[in-house]
């Protein structure tokens, strides 16, 4: 019967460290939630994300040269058919040649205006978009049950080494416990 011990203890390990997981997931979580959410919210928004890395990026000169094929293509059909439809006395005074320099000339100036406007545009997203708010929301969105079941898909290895903890730990104290008692 003593020899039993280490055997029932090591059970004991094993369920109780299952059922402190069964109690994080679905009473510790859904209580500390929304802390945890601001928490997490807090670092996105002050560390993990960046407004001037977004716009470094966005106002690249390299960036900006591969939508210019669209601009232009875009400007040709404006002045060759939506403009001389618009303004028909226009498009007597307006040829091929013309089109062309005016193209020319308007791509030049958006290669230039399209850092400023897209700089501009993502410093007012920055003022009116409060991201730490809105991935505090999120996360607090999330059900204990969502929570617990995606945990329990990506830390699975983890979730169970921690009870084989529990149950070796359970095991040790037994044969301790029959150490002892023997003594």
């Amino acid at each position: 019967m003593i020899f039993l011990l280490p055997l029932l203890a090591a059970i004991i390990g094993w369920l109780l460290n299952s059922l402190a997981l069964t109690l994080f997931f679905r009473r510790v979580f859904p209580k500390r939630q929304a802390q945890l959410a601001n928490s997490i919210g807090s670092i996105v928004g002050k560390q993990l994300f960046s407004f001037n890395d977004i716009k470094t990026k966005l106002t690249d000169p390299e960036k900006i040269k591969k939508i210019i094929p669209l601009v232009e293509a875009h400007l040709d059909t404006f002045l060759r058919e939506k403009l001389p439809k618009a303004m028909p006395v226009l498009s007597m005074f307006i040829g091929d040649s013309i089109v062309n320099q005016i193209k020319t000339h308007l791509v030049a100036e958006l290669d230039t205006l399209f850092p400023l406007m897209i700089g501009q545009y993502l410093d007012n997203v920055q003022q009116e978009l409060d991201l730490e708010k809105i991935v505090s929301q999120k996360i607090a969105g999330i059900s204990a049950q969502q929570f617990e079941t995606t945990a329990n898909n990506l830390l699975k290895n983890e979730l169970q080494s921690f009870k084989l903890l529990g149950a070796i730990s359970g095991l040790i104290t037994g044969l301790i416990c029959v150490g002892i008692s023997l003594l």
